[in-house]
């Protein structure tokens, strides 16, 4: 599995801490270095069910000064949130776990690393 992780936050540093104490195997993709492409953001998404709206985070400042609360939320706007995401990275939601089964969470709380770890 793959964890899209930003080391200064709190809630990745703790899923982190769980997959050690669970003895996973998993890749690290400190995703504000290493930014997913669009191509990769679309993959995650499909995976995850969501959209990209879903994902995002509307509470950074560059959400703000895009204005992303007033963008249309329907497949015609999509591309445009995703090609944001690519973008500003920090604008997409974490941890994100890509599970060995080709599924994918956002894993803020332990239950969700819990369900990611339980995943084959």
């Amino acid at each position: 599995m793959e964890i899209w992780i930003n080391p200064a936050c709190s809630k990745c540093r703790s899923a982190i801490g769980l997959l050690d104490a669970e003895g996973a195997e998993y890749t690290v993709r400190r995703y504000l270095e290493d930014v997913p492409s669009e191509d990769e953001i679309r993959e995650v998404l499909d995976r995850l069910g969501l959209e990209p709206w879903d994902i995002t985070r509307t509470q950074e400042a560059a959400a703000k000064e895009l204005g992303l609360k007033e963008w249309a939320r329907d497949d015609s706007s999509r591309d445009r949130w995703v090609a944001a995401l690519a973008a500003h990275p920090k604008l997409i939601q974490r941890p994100i776990i890509t599970a060995d089964d080709g599924s994918a969470l956002v894993a803020r709380t332990d239950d969700a690393v819990q369900d990611a770890l339980s995943r084959k």
